[in-house]
């Protein structure tokens, strides 16, 4: 937990236990959940962990850069505690979203330009290569 709380001292964030379980699912589940997957999945060890305590403690996460709110289909958010610059890949049959650690060839056109770039969005939908795998029955 050490490490989750120097990340919060480095914020300047006030470190509290649900800050410190949060950050701690998020680093070791890169599934991208919903608020509600990381709700349910923390509760049982968390009586006292509120819904509105998740919500409201990814939101304070994500406006100080410690995590990143991903809506890749429809308004459900998703979140990803790999805060450095990557694209996702949803798959249409499981949901499941990938990291895809590739860059974006138009950054640097843009930075020519003398702007900021604070975000970048990539997002690719298709069919995961599990699923594939599966809808093939195994054959190549």
């Amino acid at each position: 937990m050490e490490k989750y709380v120097q990340i919060l001292k480095k914020n300047c964030l006030k470190v509290t236990p649900q800050r410190l379980e949060i950050l701690k699912y998020l680093d070791t589940h890169r599934t991208h959940p919903t608020a509600d997957t990381i709700y349910s999945n923390l509760k049982n060890n968390n009586p006292s962990l509120s819904k509105t305590t998740v919500y409201n403690t990814l939101q304070h996460l994500d406006e100080h850069g410690l995590v990143y709110t991903l809506t890749i289909s429809g308004s459900e958010s998703r979140f990803d505690s790999n805060i450095n610059p990557h694209h996702h890949f949803l798959c249409k049959i499981c949901s499941n979203i990938i990291d895809i650690d590739i860059e974006c060839p138009n950054v640097k056109k843009v930075e020519v330009g003398g702007h900021r770039i604070d975000e970048v969005h990539g997002y690719f939908k298709g069919v995961c290569a599990s699923c594939l795998k599966e809808s093939n029955n195994g054959e190549d």
